[in-house]
C-alpha cells in the first residue's frame, strides 16, 4: 500500500464550485431539537490525533465539507446536510429534486440554501435513485403538502425493497445502525469520525410518498420539466432496485450510489441482502460504455463529483475492477476449500486498486465484503461439521470459561494478549468472559479497551463505530436508539405491506392455540383482504374466491386502517361479528425490543 498524502485532488472537487453553507451547520426541527450538526467536527481542522487512523481522518476532512455546490450549469448538489447528498437540476419551470436525503428538515433546509441562491422555483420533479432510505426519507422537506401533480420517478421494484429493507427487518437493522453509524458517540478525537460514506446520519422527521412512475428498463428517456433524461437500470447492485441516469443537455451522468470514493459495501453491517459484486461490476463497465464518451462530469448520491471525460472514465474503471476482483478471487479461493474467514485474511489487492484513494475501505471492507461473497455463494455454513450444530453465544461462552480456568483467568489471558497487541483475540477471549458472567465489571472494562483500541485503529468508519459502540455500552450500559429507519412509510404501503407487519409479530407458540377469520373490505380500493390466524401464520388472501365462516367483517378505507392499527380499535367503522376477534390477535403480537444487547448477553 502506497497511499500518496501529498495527492491534493479530492480536496480540490470536494471544494469546486462551493457557493455557500450555514453557520453554523446545525439544522434543527421547529420545536428546537436538533437533527443534524457538524459543529462538534472542528478537531478535523487541526493536526490528526493518534486515536484516528491517518487514512479515516483524511475521509473524515473531505466529508465534514457542506453547503451548496455548482456541478455545471443547471446542475446544484447540496453536500454534507446529512450522511448523503441531495442534487436539484433546474428545469424549465422549477427544480428536480434528486434523492431528498434522510429527514425533512435537512431536505427543507439545503433547499432553502439553493433558493437563497438561485431563485425561489418550486419543485416539479423528484427522483428516487434507489431504495435506501437516506434517498427518499425526507421528501416531506421538498414536497410538505404532499405530492400534487408533481411527479416521482424510481427504479420498478422500489417500493417493495424499500419496506422489505426499512421496514420488515427494521426493528434489527435500526438497533445495528445505531452501531454502525455510531449514533450514541460524541464527534471528538476518541469518538465518531465520519462514517466514511458521509460525516454523519440526520435523526429528523422520516417518511415516503411513494413513486408515480416507474422506471422499468436501460435506454428508458423521460422528459422531466423540460429536461430530457436517460436511465439506466442497475437491479442488485447496491441496492435491490438502483438506477444510474444521464443528462444529455449538461453532458453529466448520475452514478446513484454505484460508484463513490470509496469501497461500498456488499454486505452493510447494519445487514441487508447480500449485494452482488458480478453484476455491480457489468453495470458499471455499461456505464462506462453507454454515457462516459458523453459526459463532462459524474456525480453520486453521495461524496463529490469528477470533472473530465478521461478522470471519469479512469474513475469508473477502478471502480468496476476492484468489485470484479473481490468477486472472481473470493471464488477462486473459495473453490480452493477456503472459508470466508481464510480467504478474508489472505486476499490482497493489486497495486493499481490498493493505492487508488477511492477504493479504500472506509465504509465497506474487504475483510467483511470477502465473506459477504461467500455468504452469497455458499451461505452461513463453512462446511466443516463442527460449525453445523454449535451452541448459542452464552452457552459456548460458558463452556469455555469453565475449560480456560474461570472467569478470572480468561480476563487476565485476554490482557495479556492486548498488551501484546493482539487485539483480535484479546476481543474474542474477553467477550466469553463477559458473556459467562454479564455483570464482571473487570471483564466489561477489559473488553472496552480492547473495542476502543481496535476502534482507534480502524481506517473503515463503520467498523470504528461498531468498536467504539460497544466499548461505550459496556462502560455505561444499553443506550436508547434514537433511529427508526422504518418510521414515518406506514401510509406509503399497500394494504398487504401493511399486513405484514402486523404478521411477523405474531408470537407463533401462543397464536398455534386459536384460530380466526377477519375480512377487511376497503371501499376505496375496491379490495377485500382476508386474514385467517392457522397454525400460529396470520395467512393474507387478496380477494378471496372461497367461502366459510368469517368471525369478524369490517367496511373501511386504507387510511382507517392505519387508525385500527394504530390503536383506534373500530369505533365509528361499519362491521359485523365478533369485534373481540380483533383483540385477541393484537394480543398475539410481540413488541419488539428496540434497544436489544449487542455487547452483553
Amino acid at each position: 500500500m502506497a497511499l500518496d498524502y501529498d495527492d491534493r485532488t479530492d480536496f480540490e472537487n470536494a471544494d469546486h464550485g462551493f457557493i455557500a453553507t450555514l453557520t453554523p451547520m446545525r439544522i434543527t426541527k421547529a420545536d428546537g431539537t436538533v437533527v443534524f450538526d457538524t459543529t462538534g467536527y472542528s478537531f478535523l481542522d487541526g493536526p490528526r490525533p493518534d486515536t484516528v487512523n491517518p487514512s479515516l481522518f483524511r475521509q473524515a476532512q473531505l466529508v465534514v465539507k457542506n453547503g451548496l455546490y455548482k456541478v455545471v450549469d443547471g446542475i446544484y448538489q447540496i453536500r454534507g446536510f446529512d450522511i448523503s447528498n441531495m442534487t436539484i437540476v433546474e428545469g424549465d419551470k422549477g427544480v428536480i429534486i434528486i434523492d431528498p436525503l434522510i429527514s425533512a428538515e435537512c431536505a427543507a433546509a439545503g433547499l432553502k440554501l439553493y433558493r437563497e441562491h438561485r431563485g425561489d422555483r418550486p419543485v416539479t420533479g423528484v427522483i428516487y435513485t434507489h431504495s435506501h432510505g437516506d434517498h427518499f426519507g425526507g421528501v416531506g422537506g421538498v414536497l410538505p403538502d404532499g405530492r400534487g401533480e408533481v411527479p416521482i420517478f424510481a427504479p420498478q421494484g422500489f417500493l417493495a425493497e424499500a419496506v422489505s429493507e426499512n421496514v420488515y427487518a427494521g426493528v434489527a437493522m435500526t438497533r445495528r445502525a445505531t452501531y454502525m453509524y455510531g449514533v450514541g458517540l460524541t464527534p471528538n478525537p476518541d469518538g465518531q469520525c465520519s462514517t466514511g460514506l458521509g460525516i454523519q446520519t440526520s435523526q429528523g422527521t422520516f417518511g415516503l410518498i411513494p413513486p408515480t412512475v416507474d422506471i422499468t428498463h436501460t435506454g428508458q428517456q423521460e422528459t422531466v420539466d423540460g429536461v430530457p433524461i436517460v436511465f439506466q437500470m442497475t437491479p442488485g447492485t447496491e441496492a435491490p432496485a438502483e438506477m444510474n441516469f444521464y443528462f444529455p443537455r449538461h453532458r453529466a451522468l448520475c452514478l446513484a450510489e454505484n460508484a463513490t470514493h470509496n469501497l461500498h459495501n456488499l454486505l452493510t453491517l447494519r445487514g441487508a441482502l447480500v449485494r452482488d459484486p458480478r453484476v455491480w461490476s457489468n453495470y458499471i463497465n455499461e456505464a462506462l460504455e453507454m454515457f462516459v464518451a458523453d459526459s463532462d462530469v459524474a456525480f453520486a448520491s453521495h461524496h463529490w463529483p469528477t470533472w473530465g471525460t478521461d478522470n471519469v472514465r479512469s474513475f469508473l474503471s477502478v471502480q468496476r475492477d476492484l468489485y470484479m476482483y473481490l468477486h472472481d478471487q473470493t471464488l477462486r479461493m473459495l473453490n480452493n476449500g477456503m472459508t470466508g474467514v481464510e480467504i478474508a485474511e489472505a486476499i490482497e489487492l493489486p497495486p493499481g486498486l490498493d493505492d487508488a484513494w477511492s477504493t479504500r475501505g472506509y465504509y465497506g471492507s474487504v475483510s467483511h465484503n470477502v465473506k459477504a461473497i461467500y455468504q452469497r455463494y455458499l451461505g452461513w455454513f463453512d462446511g466443516n461439521p463442527s460449525s453445523l450444530w454449535q451452541l448459542p453465544p452464552v452457552e459456548q461462552a460458558l463452556r469455555y470459561v469453565e475449560t480456560i480456568g474461570g472467569v478470572d483467568t480468561v480476563v487476565a489471558k485476554g490482557k495479556e494478549y492486548a498488551e501484546k497487541g493482539d487485539l483480535r483475540f484479546a476481543a474474542e477471549l474477553l467477550k466469553h468472559a463477559v458473556f459467562a458472567e454479564p455483570d464482571n465489571a473487570q471483564a466489561k472494562q477489559a473488553l472496552a479497551q480492547t473495542y476502543q483500541k481496535l476502534g482507534f485503529g480502524a481506517e473503515n468508519a463503520t467498523w470504528r463505530c461498531f468498536y467504539l459502540t460497544g466499548a461505550n455500552e459496556l462502560r455505561h450500559g444499553i443506550q436508547s436508539t434514537p433511529l427508526n429507519l422504518g418510521g414515518g412509510m406506514a401510509a406509503a404501503l399497500t394494504i398487504e405491506q401493511l399486513f405484514d407487519t402486523i404478521a411477523i409479530r405474531v408470537n407463533g407458540p401462543r397464536a398455534a392455540k386459536d384460530s380466526f377469520v377477519i375480512e377487511w373490505h376497503f371501499t376505496d380500493l375496491d379490495t377485500v383482504m382476508r386474514l385467517a390466524l392457522s397454525n400460529g401464520v396470520l395467512v393474507r388472501t387478496v380477494d378471496p374466491r372461497s367461502k366459510g365462516d368469517i368471525d369478524l367483517t369490517v367496511n373501511l378505507t386504507k387510511l382507517q386502517l392505519l387508525g385500527v392499527l394504530a390503536g383506534k380499535g373500530l369505533d365509528g367503522l361499519d362491521h359485523s361479528g365478533d369485534p373481540g376477534v380483533l383483540a385477541r390477535l393484537f394480543g398475539l403480537l410481540d413488541d419488539p425490543d428496540r434497544s436489544f444487547p449487542v455487547v452483553t448477553p
